[in-house]
């Protein structure tokens, strides 16, 4: 029998149009933020925090930057992908219930983080370790989850006071939906597919 985690890993979805109107319940919240602050970082050092975003101007004001950087990205595209990507909805700022902003503290645990020497990165694979936490938590709840990518990092952490040299790396949209698309977005607009599993896998060595 397979085990319930595989359904929750193959329905995740990155979610952006799906959002309902529907408050997120706060003891729901407190599990996925659980769930999140439960993942496993490179000597312990948990160099993660959540700014939980609710306020109406911040969300508007982050959601006209995205905006600006979609139209940068936009133009930088020749015609028939840009018309393919304008098709396409990347965020759901002001749909969904709130914004969770995961931020990177690079000083956490300092000065020596155990198992980092050799690795400088392995504090922001922590960090991301919390995001899919988080993720697939809100999956196993029936919540929305959608990962917002076209901003600059000076101009989020300016928007939300976050202090040097902490970073954020990543805006969460969270909330209730009214569903989970079967297919996920991009790969329904004909943006990318799936690479088959056998293309990914290696015996060994790298082989091309």
């Amino acid at each position: 029998m397979t085990h319930p985690l595989y359904d929750v890993i193959e329905r995740r979805r990155d979610v952006r149009a799906e959002f309902s109107d529907e408050p997120l319940d706060p003891e729901v919240l407190d599990r996925l933020l659980r769930a999140a602050h439960a993942a496993p970082s490179v000597g312990n050092s948990q160099p993660w925090d959540f700014v939980l975003v609710r306020d109406a101007a911040t969300r508007t004001a982050f959601q006209e930057h995205v905006a600006r950087e979609r139209a940068v990205f936009a133009a930088s595209l020749p015609p028939d992908r840009r018309a393919r990507f304008e098709r396409i909805k990347v965020e759901g700022i002001l749909e969904s219930a709130l914004g969770i902003v995961v931020t990177y503290d690079p000083e956490r645990g300092g000065p020596a983080v155990l198992g980092r020497h050799a690795i400088a990165d392995a504090g922001l694979y922590s960090a991301c370790l919390a995001i899919q936490n988080l993720w697939l938590a809100a999956t196993a709840e029936d919540i929305g989850v959608g990962w917002v990518s076209f901003y600059r990092k000076e101009f989020l952490a300016d928007l939300l006071g976050i202090p040097a040299p902490v970073e954020p790396i990543a805006w969460l949209c969270v909330g209730p939906v009214s569903h989970l698309q079967e297919t996920p977005d991009l790969v329904r607009h004909g943006w990318r597919d799936r690479r088959p599993l056998a293309d990914a896998v290696h015996q060994d060595r790298w082989q091309g």
